[in-house]
């Protein structure tokens, strides 16, 4: 990958199958993929509501996983 690949962005879609007021699917692709895995979802879910929508642009990094020790004594 050349750098100027890596910092271009690339839109990304969010796709989500609503049961009433719950999310049963959840899915991020590029728009192309986006499109047809909600045409998918709506044939397959009928009757359910299905979103495409973009991706929010995310500024900050997500924060990071805990560590693996718990906690910094160890037990006797």
């Amino acid at each position: 990958m050349t750098t100027a690949t890596a910092t271009q962005t690339i839109s990304r879609r969010r796709v989500r199958v609503w049961f009433g007021e719950h999310v049963i699917a959840d899915y991020n692709a590029e728009p192309a993929l986006a499109e047809r895995y909600a045409d998918a979802m709506s044939r397959r879910f009928a009757g359910l509501r299905v979103t495409n929508d973009p991706m929010p642009d995310v500024d900050k990094l997500p924060d990071p996983l805990p560590g693996e020790r718990m906690w910094d004594v160890a037990p006797r």
